[in-house]
């Protein structure tokens, strides 16, 4: 019952109304609900991500030394001396370099590895199994592991086939880079491997068959079909091997440390070196607020590319 104001005659509410009612009622104890459970992550993100990033953006701008209490205002002096860091310069390169190879060798090899063990052949599952497993170690272990794989292993092949290969990958500038590639592509390319296998089995057998009775070929079917349906797999993982090859750090930490030299020295290492080593926290923050930069471009005009892509497919 409702009354109106400066109407003493009751007003009687129909069903359809007080359901309505109800209904906005419920809707907005529900909203409450949603944000009482939203708030708990949304604060540990605001203090774990947000202001340490604002923080870092400040400190770009000062020389703290990331210990002592007095921040010096600097400018862009900071920024202006990294594009004279021969140092910064070569990492840079390096780790584009490495993303780049790591990114087309990966994608490839997963792909080529899922296309196979989709089909029908035995112990499927094991070979699966074999090749997901080294996802499971850590980058510190698989970089320990080659190490001595490099540096015993496969040397003492040399004396049972009577060769004289060098397997020192690591131990040379020309050769760093192939080793940190064997490495990383070891232990991922399973990871990657099902992803493209779930695309794979969600493919409609349909559209096989009908190319069959058209008179498709294997390649056909591969080329026209199977790449066009793995169109969101080869999106997922093109920016996920990317993204993560620019910020590859624990392998080589666990390796080359970075050497012979800088050879192998990477943006992020070099970015904790400056900070922890040099005790250059400013320096290290200018650095990464351009890292952070590059990468969310290179993110974005790779997911637009593909995006794209998959909308022309």
């Amino acid at each position: 019952m409702k009354v109106s104001q400066g109407d003493p005659r009751p007003q009687i509410m129909s069903n359809k109304q007080i359901h309505t009612v109800r209904a906005a009622k419920k809707t907005r104890i529900k909203n409450k609900g949603y944000f009482l459970l939203l708030m708990p992550p949304l604060i540990v993100f605001i203090i774990g991500m947000i202001i340490p990033l604002f923080m870092g953006i400040y400190n770009s701008f000062t020389d703290w030394d990331g210990i002592s209490l007095t921040k010096n205002w600097v400018g862009i002096s900071n920024y202006i001396e990294i594009f004279k860091d021969d140092i910064f310069l070569k990492a840079f390169k390096f780790t584009f370099l490495f993303m780049i190879f790591n990114t087309i060798i990966q994608n490839v090899s997963a792909l080529f590895l899922a296309v196979i063990l989709d089909s029908s052949m035995k112990a499927k599952n094991l070979y699966r199994v074999i090749i997901f497993s080294p996802v499971l170690l850590s980058p510190i272990l698989v970089g320990q592991i080659w190490t001595k794989m490099y540096g015993d292993i496969l040397p003492s092949l040399n004396d049972l086939l009577g060769t004289n290969i060098s397997f020192s990958l690591f131990s040379s500038p020309d050769t760093v880079l192939s080793g940190l590639l064997i490495a990383n592509n070891w232990q991922w390319i399973g990871y990657w491997m099902l992803i493209y296998l779930a695309g794979l089995q969600a493919i409609p057998k349909e559209l096989y068959e009908a190319s069959t009775v058209d008179g498709g070929n294997w390649w056909q079917k591969f080329y026209h079909i199977t790449i066009p349906m793995l169109g969101p797999s080869i999106t997922i993982c093109t920016i996920g091997i990317a993204t993560g090859s620019l910020k590859v750090f624990e392998l080589i930490v666990a390796s080359t440390n970075g050497g012979p030299g800088d050879a192998s020295q990477s943006l992020i290492m070099y970015i904790f070196n400056s900070a922890f080593t040099s005790q250059r926290a400013s320096y290290a923050s200018a650095m990464s607020v351009i890292f952070l930069i590059v990468l969310l471009i290179f993110a974005f005009i790779q997911l637009k590319v593909l995006r794209k892509r998959e909308v022309e497919l």
